[in-house]
């Protein structure tokens, strides 16, 4: 192993490899900097330059790209509440209202910050535990996943605001059923698509994510135009973008919340299928729920804590995806999975051997991945007074690009014009649940766990002959199943506690 790593450290500080490094980490930053392309786009895009390069240096940029394109999403999701990729969507739930209170370049500077570690951190876990993690995940089976997902759809408590629980499981539940238009995987029959054939393939998360975020968001500026003197504002807003200063106190408070979010969105990615968008949903969840009771209620009104969890277990899921990738030969992910086709292209065989036979190319792509955190961070910083620049352009400029990203980047998804206008009933939907207080993230929760754990479900239920007992016959499951379940009926019996705390004082 020390040979191995050896061999892929001489490969990644190879002068061709460091810059197809540099170069993997800008294009992927600016692409995922754009609202509706995000990493695989940006993938995409370099496979036929990936082509003329030797496997590693090729690997080299594709990994610089993909954990480019996942550091730079956050940028739009703070500046303008258009995510450039789902698994920014959750940035944007603290981000955006930070940008708004006149703290964009901080905010900016706190997703480089949180980038930085998550990425940092999971180069190290993943360099030092690659094997013994591969056989981590591979041990988890049908009814491990269900419950695990079982778990995260029961903490969209996190989501809601004081007394809005009921509304959220209600979104959530709305998640799932939009989750099940389209082909049924097990049966291969249509699902609630009423003879309309292009609703065959289902809703794209994308066109979700920017119909109740970015497009949403857009229309209701249209509908509520701005108060104050756009002159004003832009002027105030400009003072703050280089404030890019963390306070000492700042660093003490959110540097315990940057670590555990890092290390549960590592072991998040590290599991086949799960990938950046849950990690980012499971750590803002978790410290919304380990948070004190006045920071709580800063959630969602541009909390520190919800913007640095995301950011740090986006960028460790990242790496962490790796693992199965290359340890296993199973794509976590569109991204992987296009990462996947790269290295059967280049006739490499990801799998149990791939550290032992090809030292070379599987540890210089983990090794490379440290050197492109440090890349990131010295791109990104110097660029965010430039980059919040954005939030100076005229109301009557900017919500028009908005517009256009939106519906341009649903459309270049599917090629399908039905998109756009399913995009736009979906935008109009939002609005009227936002007017009404409801919140949106556990509707975007449950539509993304909803066809994983609906497959897994199937599996688990064929494994147990059709009965329920797979949820408490493996150890794993049961530990996922009874923490579920104390995070249901926690908020009711706390609710319930105030109760009969207020009828005993009556």
């Amino acid at each position: 192993m020390i040979d191995g790593i050896l061999q892929g450290l001489s490969t990644a500080i190879m002068p061709m490899n460091i810059i197809m490094v540099v170069v993997g980490c800008f294009i992927g930053t600016f692409v995922g900097m754009l609202p509706g392309l995000g990493p695989i786009s940006a993938i995409a895009l370099m496979i036929p330059i990936s082509y003329s390069l030797e496997p590693s240096s090729g690997l080299i940029l594709m990994a610089g790209v993909y954990y480019g394109a996942v550091f730079g999403g956050s940028t739009s999701s703070i500046l303008i509440n258009a995510p450039g990729c789902s698994s920014t969507v959750v940035t944007a739930f603290d981000g955006y209202p930070m940008a708004q209170k006149g703290k964009a370049g901080k905010a900016l500077a706190l997703a480089a910050y949180s980038s930085f570690t998550g990425g940092t951190l999971s180069a190290v876990m993943l360099l030092l535990a690659a094997p013994a993690l591969a056989s981590v995940s591979l041990s988890f089976q049908s009814p491990d996943y269900f419950a695990l997902m079982l778990l995260g759809l029961s903490a969209v408590a996190a989501f809601a605001g004081k007394g809005q629980v009921i509304k959220a499981w209600m979104m959530t539940t709305l998640g799932l059923m939009l989750s099940t238009v389209g082909i049924d995987k097990g049966a291969g029959i249509e699902r609630f698509t009423y003879g309309i054939t292009d609703l065959m393939d289902g809703f794209s998360f994308l066109m979700l994510a920017m119909a109740t975020f970015a497009l949403g968001e857009t229309l209701i500026g249209i509908l509520k135009p701005e108060s104050k003197d756009p002159s004003t504002q832009s002027s105030s807003q400009l003072d703050s973008i280089n404030n890019l200063k963390i306070t000492k106190d700042e660093v003490k408070e959110l540097a315990p919340v940057s670590f555990r979010s890092s290390i549960l969105g590592f072991f998040t990615g590290i599991l086949p299928g799960a990938g950046a968008t849950i990690a980012a949903f499971l750590s803002y969840g978790l410290e919304r729920n380990l948070a004190p009771a006045d920071k709580k209620l800063e959630f969602g009104q541009g909390s520190k804590r919800g913007l640095v969890a995301p950011e740090s277990a986006n960028n460790a899921a990242s790496s962490g995806s790796f693992v199965p990738l290359l340890t296993l030969g199973i794509p976590g992910s569109g991204t992987t999975a296009i990462m996947l086709g790269v290295l059967l292209a280049y006739g490499i065989q990801p799998g149990p051997r791939l550290f032992v036979d090809r030292p070379d190319i599987f540890w210089s792509v983990i090794i490379s991945m440290y050197f492109g955190n440090f890349v990131l961070i010295v791109l990104n910083l110097p660029m965010i007074p430039y980059i919040s620049k954005l939030l100076s352009v005229p109301r009557t400029v900017l919500l028009p690009m908005i517009l256009f990203f939106s519906i341009t980047g649903v459309y270049l998804v599917s090629f399908n014009t039905l998109d756009i206008f399913i995009m736009l009933i979906i935008a109009l939907g939002a609005i009227l649940l936002r007017l009404a207080n409801y919140p949106l993230a556990p509707l975007l929760l449950g539509f993304i766990l909803g066809g994983l754990m609906e497959e897994n479900l199937r599996r688990a239920l064929m494994l147990s002959d059709g009965g329920l007992n797979f949820l408490w016959e493996r150890p794993i499951t049961l530990t996922f199943t009874t923490l579920a379940v104390l995070v249901i009926t926690y908020p009711l019996l706390k609710s319930l506690s105030a109760w009969i705390t207020n009828t005993r004082r009556l």
